[in-house]
């Protein structure tokens, strides 16, 4: 993937005749691929399942996290391709343009709108599933991971060559790679480095006319700009990325310690606040504010939870927070040490103990419906409206929120330098979690509307003009496209990106002015 490498599919792109209406025929859809280019070890067809194929429910389910958008009722594509090899991507992409098909690429399946796999106009799946190497270069400190690998099979293969190394992305290790670094990627090591696109260096991308970009260089520094933060899928098909590894201590410390109300939980969160950005940035400390059984029958009550790691070991740990949060209390019998890899797992709920083989497996073990929403705290809260929040909080039942905070490096890098523009300024990010497990449009209606209504009460509270969103946490409330206009991705484009948006806009009226790669929520041309 070093060499600059441009490949056209000029033959393809002359001899397709493009439909002005979408071909919805499966079949219709096989024989285009078998028309295209193809490498004969591995016939393009021969990946695609159609709804005929017994295999395409199971192909199609098997990344769908969220139940809220695997229904019956649920839109279906005509066709899951399963790629694995470039040409099948180029095929996929020259069969778009020639039927009229309008291309949903999915890497782990995690967008919370489900815009990877649905839509509303005639689609199909290209799924990057085939596409997870890893490979680990020890000399130069980076790796490249293909799009459709996880971030636990990236957080494994890179344990595999060292302890001392890791990288900063998310704490869901079933997260696809390509879906979570085009939205910018955060995790636990944000503080002292910064996004997972803060960290990428190189890439490769496939374009609307099957042309194949293998680094930065090929693909421009524009281009490049754009798919990391900016919403990858508004400018092509993204086959991997390389990264820069970043150090980690052989041992790292985490620990867990909750209280609720009536065990002092305002004051700790009152403290945290002012704590968790401005602390030693090796510490990453998320405040969870869930519901719990009250002391009394019938009472619930809000649980704080602080969960934290510190690059290094729990001596250094324990003077550090006995310096900034002496409230907390944290015991040296509330710290766990462990490798950074063993900590991957401890995010993720594992039980300490548990290997790390289980980072291979790429799909989500407990299926749910979500609903997921964002917002960024750029003042403290007093206590009088974090008493408010908290009641609220227990009289809505079903939110739970995670605040997660900013500081360290990520107040040094320019809100410019990538697309993703929540930098200086921020104390922490809000996200709220709604997850439900019954079934039923009545009980959807139930939990979306009071996803909203706590959202709306939070107003005051949080960022305006814009009210800031992170694109990682998608959330079609807050705008969405039915006309493909500027001015309708505008109104969500702004709460993403800030002043980023116009110039997202501008690489892709220049790269793809006939928007070509689009979505509800994907960056416009301008017109």
């Amino acid at each position: 993937m070093e060499k600059l490498l441009v490949i056209s599919l000029l033959l393809l792109i002359s001899t397709s005749v493009t439909t002005s209406q979408s071909v919805t025929d499966p079949i219709a859809f096989l024989r285009c691929l078998d028309r295209q280019p193809t490498d004969p070890t591995s016939p393009n067809s021969a990946v695609a399942y159609i709804p005929t194929n017994s295999s395409f429910t199971t192909v199609l389910r098997s990344r769908i996290p969220n139940l809220r958008f695997d229904k019956p009722t649920t839109p279906k594509p005509i066709s899951v391709v399963a790629a694995a090899t470039w040409t099948h991507i180029q095929a996929a992409v020259g069969c778009a343009r020639e039927l009229s098909l309008q291309v949903r690429i999915r890497s782990g399946g995690h967008d919370f709108e489900g815009l990877s796999y649905t839509s509303t106009v005639p689609f199909f799946v290209l799924d990057m599933f085939g596409f997870k190497t890893v490979d680990v270069n020890l000399t130069e400190r980076t790796a490249w991971v293909d799009s459709g690998a996880t971030l636990g099979e990236l957080y494994y293969r890179i344990s595999e060559k060292s302890n001392v190394l890791g990288f900063p992305a998310g704490l869901s290790t079933t997260l696809g790679v390509g879906g979570h670094f085009s939205g910018g990627g955060y995790g636990n090591l944000m503080r002292k480095y910064g996004l997972s696109v803060d960290n990428v260096v190189g890439s490769g991308i496939v374009d609307s006319n099957g042309n194949i970009f293998t680094d930065r260089v090929s693909m421009g520094e524009d281009r490049f700009w754009a798919i990391r933060g900016g919403g990858a899928a508004s400018y092509g098909v993204v086959l991997g990325y390389k990264i820069q590894l970043v150090p980690v201590p052989e041992k790292v410390t985490v620990f867990k310690v909750g209280k609720t109300v009536g065990e002092g939980a305002v004051d700790l969160i009152m403290k945290w606040q002012s704590f968790a950005h401005s602390t030693d940035r090796n510490l990453f400390v998320r405040l969870t504010l869930t519901l719990v059984n009250g002391t009394k029958p019938g009472e619930n009550t809000v649980l704080a939870t602080f969960i934290g790691m510190y690059l290094g070991r729990s001596d250094k740990l324990l003077t550090v927070m006995n310096r900034d949060f002496p409230e907390l209390k944290l015991k040296k019998t509330d710290c766990t040490e462990m490798r950074w890899i063993d900590s991957v797992l401890f995010w993720d709920d594992y039980p300490v103990g548990t290997p790390t083989s289980v980072l291979l497996n790429p799909l989500v073990a407990k299926k749910l419906f979500m609903k997921r929403k964002s917002d960024y705290v750029k003042r403290l809260i007093s206590r009088t409206d974090l008493g408010l929040i908290l009641k609220k909080l227990v009289e809505v039942e079903k939110v739970k929120m995670n605040w997660n905070p900013y500081g360290g490096r990520m107040g040094e890098i320019p809100s410019s330098r990538t697309p993703f523009p929540h930098r200086a300024g921020n104390l922490f990010n809000i996200e709220y979690i709604i997850d439900w497990s019954e079934a039923g449009d009545n009980v959807e209606k139930k939990y979306l509307a009071l996803a909203n209504e706590f959202y709306r009460f939070m107003t005051p509270y949080v960022s305006s003009n814009p009210r800031e969103a992170f694109l990682n946490y998608r959330d079609l409330d807050i705008g969405s496209s039915v006309k493909s206009t500027y001015q309708e991705g505008k109104i969500y484009g702004a709460k993403y990106f800030k002043e980023n948006f116009e110039r997202l806009v501008d690489i892709k009226t220049t790269i793809d002015a006939e928007n070509f790669w689009k979505n509800e929520q994907s960056i416009p041309v301008r017109r």
